[in-house]
């Protein structure tokens, strides 16, 4: 799946009251967008409504599906994550190939016709069905390199959900443009909580890493139920002259997508193949939990951003006075939470999940620490594809698929900690490249970025020392869950009272503009 300084929230003070939830509203809203000049205040409005329902209603049911994580975690073992590990490594290359950028298209794309986007709709399910053919007839020798006899049957299954998503891809992205962020956060959190506790009953009933593998179905299954339930459109026949400029854009979009997951998938490639399931189910398993947070919160921008940026792609100005707001607000979610658990990783995971996760504490530290920085990235990715430097992505990420695989080989040698240390070195060198060209054409100085995330670095640095000390003054021989769980209270509270304490106008605008959106 960030907030802003310079001219960021302060600037928004003017932002209106959150428009009506109902669809009459949210279409004006969209028509208005659509077909007038950019209004600051009315996209404003539109963005804190779509983050406000979608992350009230995403973060409810995410605490099912975390709640569910643990559970199931104690019940499976790290094998079991390790072989649904290698079959999500493939099965997730091709899902990007299989929706070959269309809904990114339909989005972005403005100009669409009513008959291109029927015929991108029965694009997107030709892709599907190509992508499970694919899957199935390359099932059984990728069972022979892992060397892994249940894989195959895996990869087939999970293959399914390439078919089922395909029905989902273009009206999503309708809904998107549309605005529904209430809608889609509505679909996307009863399908979240669903899947979670029906795979909380399978791994109860001893499914073992099958409880995975259905569950992920069943999350296909449920959310392409509800938006066709809700929004669908027709097929039609492609005609490729037609689609001309479209196939264009997704290729661009498609390609950067296939090298950024192949890149950043070679440490499960490589630790799949020389270190076994075990070592890479317990790295998979601590990369999911140091990630989870930071990639649900770009998850919950990734469903309002790309319509709010497409609309303003022309407007540097705007596009930057989101980039810093939206930068600022990923930074005081993720920097504290991530570094958090960081630093309790042995308390939380013994206690949480026992004794024989311990091995996940290593790389959970290193990947946790670097997990709120990587958690910005996307944003800036989306800025360079509204702005038109899609070929510009597409050249960093192809130069990464050469020096990711090398350096994950290189760093296997000291196992999954090695892995670990091999994402934080590598991830940085690749990044850098795409933040220059970003803020070059958005005419942003890195100065101004960096005054955005201050407060969310300086008050993480308050709370950290805040939990160092108080680790030395808890007695040793309390309960490791009532150690956790004070650990977390005294972070939490330091880093709030830092906030307060040096940031008080920034929390204050914050604040004013909570209380907008509440109206």
């Amino acid at each position: 799946m960030g907030a802003e300084a310079g001219d960021r929230i302060e600037e928004t003070s003017s932002i209106a009251v959150v428009i009506d939830a109902n669809q009459s509203s949210e279409s004006a809203v969209s028509s208005a967008l659509r077909h007038a000049a950019p209004h600051t205040s009315l996209l404003d409005r539109a963005l804190i409504q779509g983050i406000a329902w979608t992350g009230a209603l995403k973060w409810g049911s995410q605490i099912v599906s975390w709640t569910a994580t643990l559970i199931v975690a104690r019940l499976l073992s790290p094998r079991d994550y390790g072989l649904l590990a290698m079959a999500t490594l493939y099965l997730g290359f091709v899902s990007v190939l299989s929706e070959f950028g269309v809904g990114a298209a339909v989005v972005v794309l403005r100009d669409l016709a009513e008959e291109q986007i029927a015929q991108i709709n029965t694009l997107s399910v030709l892709f599907g069905i190509a992508a499970f053919a694919i899957s199935c007839a390359l099932a059984f020798p990728l069972g022979i390199f892992f060397n892994s006899s249940e894989l195959p049957a895996v990869v087939i299954v999970l293959s399914v959900s390439f078919i089922i998503l395909s029905f989902r891809s273009v009206p999503y992205s309708l809904l998107q443009n549309d605005l529904r962020f209430k809608l889609l956060a509505l679909l996307d959190g009863a399908q979240t909580a669903i899947s979670a506790c029906s795979m909380i009953a399978l791994a109860f009933l001893g499914f073992r890493y099958w409880t995975l593998v259905v569950g992920s179905l069943l999350a296909a299954v449920l959310s392409t139920a509800f938006t066709l339930a809700v929004r669908r459109y027709p097929f039609a026949w492609p005609r490729f002259r037609s689609l001309r400029h479209a196939i264009t854009f997704s290729w661009h979009i498609v390609a950067a997508r296939v090298l950024f997951f192949a890149y950043s998938s070679a440490d499960i490639f490589v630790g799949g193949k020389v270190l076994g399931n075990v070592a890479i189910g317990a790295y998979s398993f601590a990369a999911g939990l140091a990630t989870m947070l930071p990639e649900k919160v770009t998850s919950l921008l990734g469903c309002v951003t790309p319509a709010i940026f497409a609309t303003v792609q022309t407007d540097a100005a705007a596009l930057r006075r989101y980039v810093l707001s939206l930068s600022e607000g990923i930074a005081l979610i993720t920097f504290p939470a991530t570094l958090g658990i960081a630093m309790v990783a042995e308390d939380f995971v013994l206690a949480a999940l026992g004794e024989k996760w311990r091995v996940i504490i290593g790389p959970l530290r290193i990947l946790a620490a670097y997990a709120g920085l990587r958690s910005l990235t996307p944003l800036i990715g989306q800025v360079l594809n509204h702005v038109g430097e899609t070929r510009y992505a597409m050249r960093v990420q192809m130069v990464a698929i050469v020096l990711f695989p090398l350096a994950f080989y290189e760093a296997s040698r000291w196992g999954a900690i090695g892995l670990a240390l091999g994402w934080v070195v590598m991830h940085p060198l690749v990044s850098l490249p795409v933040y220059w060209r970003a803020f070059q054409k958005i005419e942003l100085p890195a100065r101004q970025y960096l005054n955005a995330l201050a407060p969310a670095l300086s008050a993480s640095a308050v709370m950290l020392l805040a939990i160092w000390i108080s680790r030395g003054l808890i007695p040793g021989d309390w309960p490791r869950l009532t150690h956790l769980a004070l650990l977390i209270t005294i972070g939490a509270l330091a880093y709030l009272m830092a906030l307060i304490t040096f940031h008080r106008e920034r929390v204050r605008v914050f604040y004013e503009t909570c209380k907008l959106v509440r109206t």
